[in-house]
């Protein structure tokens, strides 16, 4: 290889291997963005004191739970200012991506452990092993489908608002929701039923699947929120308002679990109903014509026809 002679033969080359510096940033919504991680940071504090310790008359389980839900806050505003200041970047989705690791992946795992772990040292279960290396096997499930989501969101996710109308797979603030809701719920209102000790691992790991599933969800605030939408959606919405007002902890259980089984419902509906019916078509659907109506002999077939390739494309 033909060596540099020169000092500025060096620097060219360097000017082509190196990438670009970041030398400006928008600094509102990268301080929001950062604002989600520390929350999801203050959550894990929260977590390993344990629920013996209270501040005020919540347990620091709740207060875990009610944290997360503050960064769930963070992260809608983080990306809502920048589409709107038009100053989306790919440092800021980036730095986003790292803040929710910390806050939808790491925090509710991190809970989850600790919960269940405190519930079956108060049922006696403490030495009990398998158990033990179940709730860490579906607490590192959840950290590793949490991290994959994120990077295959930062991959296929295009700036543009437009392609903000849907997810692929269940949002990690989504599934964070589901676990912290249950804790929240299990702390404040059903403190000795002990029953988030048999639910809590198998819904974290099936929440887990969910992310990294091909299954679209909504984006809420987009399709039923933005814009003009029909006069029901607002019935909807006040009735969702009244319920948090009546039981916040109630309502939280009731929106992220109905959201995360919404979609997987209509999706297995599609896959295993419609496909179903579909199969179990009669084996000669043409009717008994008489060879002299050819004609409609052939329309017929090209009904049925029509009749399975539609119902393929919805399967």
């Amino acid at each position: 290889m033909t060596r540099l002679r020169t000092k500025s033969d060096r620097k060219r080359l360097l000017r082509r291997v190196r990438k670009p510096r970041v030398k400006k940033i928008t600094v509102l919504p990268s301080l929001i963005t950062i604002l989600n991680g520390v929350f999801g940071f203050t959550a894990i504090i929260f977590a390993s004191r344990g629920a013996e310790q209270q501040i005020g008359q919540f347990s620091c389980f709740a207060l875990a739970g009610y944290t997360i839900l503050l960064a769930m806050l963070a992260d809608m505003l983080d990306g809502r200012l920048a589409r709107m200041s038009q100053s989306t970047s790919s440092f800021g989705g980036q730095l986003d991506s790292l803040c929710d690791m910390i806050s939808f992946g790491v925090a509710p795992a991190f809970l989850m452990l600790r919960v269940v772990g405190h519930e079956m040292e108060s049922l006696g279960f403490a030495n009990a092993g398998f158990m033990q290396r179940f709730i860490w096997f579906a607490a590192a499930v959840y950290i590793s489908c949490a991290a994959i989501r994120l990077a295959r969101f930062n991959v296929e996710n295009a700036e543009n608002e437009s392609a903000h109308m849907s997810f692929v797979g269940l949002p990690s603030p989504a599934a964070a929701g589901v676990i912290i809701s249950l804790v929240i719920f299990d702390q404040e209102k059903t403190p000795a039923l002990n029953a988030i000790v048999y639910i809590l691992p198998f819904l974290t790991l099936g929440v887990a699947v969910l992310m990294v599933s091909r299954i679209q969800y909504p984006h809420v605030l987009n399709q039923y929120l933005k814009g003009k939408k029909p006069f029901a959606h607002l019935i909807r919405a006040l009735l969702f308002l009244g319920l948090v007002i009546w039981s916040i902890q109630t309502a939280l259980v009731l929106i992220f679990c109905g959201f995360a089984a919404s979609s997987l419902v209509k999706w297995l509906y599609y896959k295993i109903v419609r496909k179903k019916g579909y199969l179990t078509l009669p084996t000669d659907p043409l009717p008994r014509l008489a060879s002299g109506d050819a004609g409609a002999r052939q329309a017929t077939l090209t009904e049925t026809s029509h009749v399975g390739i539609a119902e393929q494309e919805h399967g």
